[in-house]
């Protein structure tokens, strides 16, 4: 039996014909670009979230991307993230003309250290970007407090943490704003790319919706340089209607968690994922840490065991960052994790058997990876 890192097929099946209807429904409305169908997901999504707002753009990266634009964001100014994240964090801050600034990452969660921020913060600091890695949040509340301290707004990056939780508040609302993507193999997913900011604040959310339509507060009116970010409505369609069975797939991905953690418990030289306790994540990603990854990796693929990496290279590593300075031992925490993560699958139509096949075939991979090393060495 093979087991596919991500299956959409089997996530869409069942309710193809809903999703069929929806979209037929755009079709006949001939609304195709923002409109009513995104109007409708975005008040749904921001009650879902427990928030005031929420905007709808072209995907994840314009999210984060107009959020700082939205906070005055500019050159010379400094924004403050984790390493260990996708590209996009790091992108949207040099797309708005500020320079990224990495703080390392706590070795048990995966996620911004709050021990460590304060010492990034500068005069140049605009902005701070703890990123909800794998669909756990960030241990906001030290966080929030060094940058009240020093009057520093909070973005979230949610993109991962789909209905995330941290001391009973979703992911996306406890910062300034949350910023959401919704490519199609995230918790909520599109049939493409699409993306949201939440907020309470009305002044960011009445300048993202600005900056999403080409700096336009009318049609033709444009108060400031914009862009063409805004979603699609068949995005939103699909959106909404997936949007309804977001809790019960996520409770599912938790289900797959707690079967995974059982079968790899106390096994030598596996590290399972650990759950801080003041959330409650959402396992977009379930990556374990294995030494030897690499070797790992290619022998399960030969068992048809599908996993994935996220992420192989730090941000500050990247060739694309060279130029900030920083080196190898920069963050040993997040380079470290880098050598080490396995993303498992993890989809809400995950069986327990598949479950316990990856799991049976992860033990024997890992072993054998063991001794071959201790023979070589």
């Amino acid at each position: 039996m093979k087991v596919p890192f991500l299956d959409l097929k089997a996530h869409h099946e069942p309710i193809r014909q809903q999703l069929e209807a929806a979209i037929a429904e755009v079709i006949d409305c001939n609304a195709f670009a923002g409109g009513p169908f995104v109007a409708k997901f975005e008040g749904e999504f921001a009650t879902y979230c427990g928030a005031r707002f929420a905007i709808g753009v072209g995907n994840g990266t314009d999210a984060l991307w107009l959020s700082l634009l939205a906070l005055g964001v500019g050159p010379g100014d400094e924004v403050v993230t984790v390493p260990n994240t996708f590209m996009a964090t790091a992108e949207a801050i040099s797309y708005s003309g500020a320079r990224p600034v990495f703080v390392d990452i706590d070795e048990q969660t995966y996620t911004l250290n709050p021990n460590l921020l304060e010492k990034a913060l500068t005069p140049k600091t605009k902005a701070i970007i703890p990123v909800h890695l794998f669909g756990q949040t960030a241990d906001m509340e030290p966080i929030l407090a060094v940058a009240s301290k020093h009057g520093v707004p909070i973005i979230e990056d949610a993109c991962q943490a789909h209905g995330a939780t941290y001391k009973g508040r979703k992911a996306g609302t406890i910062g300034l704003a949350g910023c959401f993507s919704f490519y199609p193999g995230k918790n909520l997913g599109a049939f493409g790319e699409a993306g949201a900011v939440v907020t309470n604040d009305p002044e960011l959310k009445t300048k993202v919706q600005t900056l999403r339509d080409h700096g336009q507060n009318r049609k033709y009116l444009h108060s400031m340089i914009g862009w063409n970010a805004r979603m699609d409505g068949i995005q939103a369609a699909v959106l909404s209607l997936k949007l309804k069975n977001l809790d019960v797939a996520n409770a599912r991905r938790r289900a797959h968690a707690r079967l995974y953690d059982e079968l790899l418990s106390g096994i030598d030289g596996i590290v399972t994922p650990s759950e801080a306790p003041c959330g409650q994540p959402v396992y977009h990603i379930y990556a374990v840490r294995v030494k030897e990854r690499d070797r790992v990796l290619q022998r399960l693929a030969e068992r048809g065991i599908a996993c994935g990496i996220h992420y192989p290279i730090p941000i500050h590593l990247q060739d694309a960052y060279h130029w900030l300075g920083y080196r190898r031992g920069s963050f040993p925490v997040a380079e470290r994790c880098s050598t080490e993560f396995l993303s498992l699958p993890m989809y809400p139509e995950l069986t327990s058997e598949q479950i316990q096949l990856v799991a049976g075939e992860l033990k024997v991979c890992v072993r054998s990876s063991s001794k071959l090393h201790e023979c070589i060495a």
